[in-house]
């Protein structure tokens, strides 16, 4: 029973749920930065993964550490490990400190550009967003947006260490410009939150309607960039068989969200642009490994 309550604390701490969807937008930059050329060896990706999944996990405790004043005010996360008392600030500190510690050395190990893409990933969101960007700044949420698309450019150098191809661009903007849609969605549905956290978000500043405006601008070009993917990455079957019909469905959903003044149809809307995020960084991989496929038939 004991154990069962410190994985639950764990767990949220360090906010499993975000690292599971880390790990795979990092696996999926992995595949697609992958040449057939190369040696595979399940122990490399296994480390990539124990790495950015280590790192991101202590990403996230030291968030909660710093953010700890802002959480008391919220009711939404007043009951996280460290609001709540269920864990000390020192406890947390511990945790943060070797996870961090802990990935960036096996990051590092794997490849010197690995390892520099992660420690400057811990710096952009805990020291730029955390501290000055989010508590400061109603735009925060835009330069936010890079350190939370940096998975994917990880497992991607891990690979290749050619980060400015036309792949790893897309991958990247792929994963930037999913970020405003999903987070100031959230924003509008946890408005009151924010406002009583002092956090300047866009809803609280501007209002729900002008945010959904903003919205939307991210979203045409979210799916626009998915709809132009193959001048970017492998695109056949998968692009026809998915991209396509995810593209116009986070545009139906969007129009019927942003209609109600987001008042209604806000989950259906947050579901389909997380599930269409993965959808575009997966859809390549897999075109690519079957054009791979048949060359080698």
């Amino acid at each position: 029973m004991v154990g069962e309550v410190l994985i639950k604390t764990l767990n949220e701490l360090t906010k499993f749920g975000i690292v599971i969807f880390v790990l795979i937008c990092a696996t999926a930059g992995y595949a697609l930065g992958y040449r057939l050329e190369q040696h595979f060896s399940p122990f490399h990706l296994l480390q990539l993964l124990l790495g950015i999944g280590l790192l991101s996990s202590g990403s996230f405790a030291l968030n909660q550490i710093q953010e700890v004043s802002i959480d008391l005010k919220m009711p939404r996360t007043r009951n996280r490990p460290l609001p709540s008392g269920r864990m000390s600030l020192v406890q947390a500190g511990f945790i943060a400190g070797l996870f961090l510690g802990s990935g960036l050395v096996l990051l590092f190990l794997l490849k010197p550009l690995v390892g520099f893409l992660g420690l400057a990933t811990v710096l952009l969101y805990n020291v730029c967003y955390t501290m000055y960007w989010k508590p400061k700044w109603v735009f925060g949420a835009v330069p936010g947006a890079i350190p939370g698309a940096m998975p994917v450019v990880i497992g991607y150098a891990t690979t290749n260490s050619d980060i400015l191809s036309r792949e790893c661009i897309y991958a990247f903007l792929i994963m930037f410009l999913w970020q405003m849609p999903h987070y100031w969605s959230l924003a509008i549905k946890f408005q009151e939150d924010y406002r009583k956290g002092g956090v300047p978000t866009l809803p609280v500043s501007i209002g729900s309607h002008a945010t959904l405006y903003h919205i939307g601008l991210y979203v045409f070009g979210y799916v626009g960039l998915a709809l132009l993917s193959p001048w970017f990455v492998p695109s056949k079957y998968i692009y026809l068989l998915f991209v396509v019909p995810f593209c116009f469905k986070v545009f139906q959903e969007f129009y019927k969200y942003q209609k109600n003044d987001g008042a209604k149809n806000w989950l259906p809307f947050f579901m389909w642009t997380n599930l269409s995020m993965l959808v575009f960084l997966i859809a390549p991989v897999v075109d690519k490994w079957i054009e791979v496929a048949s060359n080698i038939r």
